[in-house]
Parts: C-alpha cells; sequence; structure tokens
C-alpha cells in the first residue's frame, strides 16, 4: 500500500471518528437537557411520588368497578363528540388548503406573502383548542358550535403547515414542464402540484380527524358539548365509577375510530 493510499484511509477513519463523537455529543446533549427537564418538573421527588401513591389507589377503588348504568344518557353526546370531529376535520381542510398553497414556497405569489401565511399557521397552532374553546364557548355559549370552531382553528395550524410541507416537496419537473407550456398559476396548481400531493393530504386528513374525536373528547370539559360534558359533570359530582365507565367508553370509540381511518389509509393508497 502506497503513502497516499493510506494517509487517504487515515483520513477518512479520522473524519468518521469526528463523525461519530459529533453524533455522541449530541444524543449526550439531548439526554441532558430530558434529564434536567424532569429534574425540574419532580420527576425525580421520590418522596413525593411514594406519597401520592395512596391516594392514587383509593381513587382507582373508587372507579372500580365502572358504572355504566346511564349508559343510554351517553349515545347522544358520543354522536355529538364524532360529528364535532367530522365537522372540525372538514372545516379545517377547507381552510387549510388554500393557505397552505400560500405557504409553500414553490406555489406562494410572493415571498411576502408567504411569510406573512406561515406566520398565521405558527400562530394558530400555538393556542391549544382548549383555550380556543373557552372563548368560543363565551362568544356562542355552549353546545357543539363553540367545539367544531376551536378544533378547526386550530387544526388550520396544523393541517396547513403539514400540507404545505407536502406541496413544497413535489417534484418540480412538472411544474416546470406546466409553466413552460404557459399554464397560469392556477393550472401549474390543478395540474402539477395537486395531483402528486393529493394521496398524502388525505392521509394527513384522516390522522386529523381520528386526532379530532379525542380532542372532541376534552373540549366537552369546558363546555363545548359531547362526550366531554358528561364525563365533568361526574368529575364534579365525584361519581368515580361513572367517570370510568365513560372513560371506557370513550376508549372503545377511539379504538373503533382509529380503525376505520386506517382503513381509510390503506383504502388511499
Amino acid at each position: 500500500m502506497s503513502a497516499s493510499t493510506t494517509a487517504l484511509a487515515d483520513t477518512i477513519l479520522a473524519d468518521a471518528r469526528r463523525q461519530a463523537w459529533r453524533r455522541a455529543g449530541g444524543v449526550a446533549v439531548v439526554i441532558a437537557i430530558c434529564l434536567a427537564s424532569l429534574a425540574v418538573t419532580g420527576f425525580f421527588d421520590a418522596e413525593r411520588l411514594y406519597e401520592g401513591l395512596p391516594a392514587l389507589g383509593q381513587l382507582f377503588a373508587e372507579m372500580v368497578p365502572p358504572d355504566f348504568s346511564r349508559w343510554r344518557n351517553w349515545i347522544q353526546p358520543l354522536f355529538d363528540t364524532l360529528a364535532m370531529s367530522i365537522a372540525g376535520t372538514a372545516l379545517a381542510v377547507l381552510l387549510s388548503l388554500p393557505l397552505a398553497l400560500l405557504a409553500a414556497p414553490n406555489t406562494a405569489p410572493n415571498p411576502v406573502l408567504y411569510r406573512f401565511v406561515r406566520v398565521l399557521l405558527a400562530l394558530l397552532r400555538s393556542v391549544p383548542e382548549i383555550i380556543l374553546g373557552i372563548i368560543f364557548v363565551a362568544a356562542v355559549g355552549f353546545g357543539a358550535l363553540p367545539g367544531v370552531l376551536a378544533l378547526a382553528l386550530h387544526s388550520v395550524g396544523m393541517v396547513g403547515k403539514f400540507y404545505a410541507e407536502a406541496i413544497e416537496h413535489v417534484d418540480p419537473k412538472p411544474l416546470e414542464a406546466a409553466r413552460a407550456a404557459g399554464a397560469s398559476h392556477w393550472q401549474v396548481i390543478t395540474h402539477a402540484v395537486l395531483p402528486q400531493v393529493l394521496p398524502q393530504l388525505a392521509d394527513i386528513t384522516v390522522y386529523r380527524w381520528e386526532y379530532h374525536f379525542r380532542a372532541s373528547a376534552v373540549l366537552g370539559i369546558v363546555g363545548a358539548g359531547g362526550i366531554g360534558f358528561e364525563l365533568m359533570a361526574a368529575l364534579r359530582l365525584i361519581q368515580y365509577d361513572q367517570v370510568s365507565a365513560i372513560l371506557l367508553t370513550i376508549l372503545a370509540c377511539v379504538v373503533v375510530v382509529d380503525g376505520i381511518g386506517a382503513s381509510l389509509r390503506n383504502r388511499l393508497k
């Protein structure tokens, strides 16, 4: 082996070792941040956790066995929760798609509008659904409507971001070909962009609908209707056996919704 070949091999090995040390250093930093966060939040306070075990055991004892005696009263709220999840998803998609086209650099008309829409999407997803639910309950009253509005507005920030990222990573060649053929901006979107990303957008939409069903149950706690309202009523009356029954009912519905979502995603592939 010549001296130059040996030097090249040594250089390659040295670069590999440096990259390995960099990766190890990055992993160590992440682990250190996670451990520090756990320490700050009191996770390592063994005495506090130990003292909480009796209360947790008492609560569990009061939740078992679950009381399903009022199951008939939960049917309509469950349908309301399902309707909220579907309506919130539909409204979110309706608002997210045009915003996503403005938030993707390859379809935005100009950089200023692109930056503005990006900030708008970040703002919408930075406000939790439950805060939006409280705001809309105060604005339009109790019921499913504030839940739908809260789900939709928060999801516009998330779904719009995911849609925009999918659009951003499309193959640029069909876009260039459409522009070279004299297509307008709208024609480029409808003929070169959307056909590429529709399966991904549909997949994102189904995932978001699954999430919305779970979030709808939580929004009922702040007065947005649905099964969450029944859950909050049971908690206020300290009827923990009914609380566990409602939680098991929600769990069963979530499993069914997740199964439907998985089936829909398989059909869309």
